[in-house]
């Protein structure tokens, strides 16, 4: 599967928010990259442009490419529901994205990285599928290798201080962790007007 690998703290500093988690960069140099993005853009963004950009920011945050990401939309306008709140549900209820939650990868990439490796099972199986959809019930654990034991432990060591979420449950010394319900979207930050994204999808 297509993946984005663009330069994260250059992608952050252009929408002047941390999409992949703290960035260095965009402490010290809050502006757009660029040769004059330091000096800002004095023209007003038209209601287009300002709804692409909260866009472009959820699909990066999640570190998918343009077709996957309408494919889920689609699936979100196709389920009953408020399709916003449908959307950031099937995006957090993502393999990559649970382990991110539960703690075995300090960002999103490393998370995929570590489900793409294949170093988390589901259910007792070995999934490789960083998109695999977690449903409720769904046990999520690392494989019991030294070298995946190794990495889901020195993730956990750098991402302790981060609060588990309401909806997922974790053993720490098991390394296993369940999702119990699906999250409510007022639960998740995504840092993104979900709104705009409805409303861009559907002119």
């Amino acid at each position: 599967m297509a993946r984005d690998t663009g330069p994260t703290d250059r992608i952050s500093r252009r929408f002047g928010v941390a999409l992949f988690g703290p960035s260095k960069a965009l402490e010290r140099r809050p502006y757009p990259p660029g040769q004059h993005g330091a000096r800002g853009s004095r023209r007003k963004k038209s209601d287009y442009a300002v709804a692409l950009a909260e866009k472009q920011k959820l699909r990066l945050q999640y570190g998918m490419m343009e077709k996957q990401f309408r494919r889920y939309f689609a699936e979100a306008q196709r389920r009953r529901g408020i399709t916003g709140d449908i959307l950031v549900q099937l995006l957090e209820t993502r393999l990559d994205n649970v382990c991110y939650r539960l703690g075995f990868g300090n960002t999103r990439r490393a998370a995929r990285q570590l489900v793409g490796h294949g170093h988390i099972r589901v259910n007792g199986r070995r999934v490789d599928i960083s998109s695999f959809n977690v449903k409720p019930g769904d046990v999520i654990s690392v494989c019991e290798n030294s070298r995946s034991q190794q990495l889901a432990t020195r993730s956990l060591d750098l991402t302790s201080s981060r609060p588990l979420m309401d909806w997922l449950s974790f053993d720490k010394d098991k390394l296993t962790g369940s999702l119990n319900r699906l999250p409510e979207a007022e639960e998740i930050d995504t840092l993104v007007d979900v709104r705009l994204v409805v409303e861009l999808y559907s002119r």
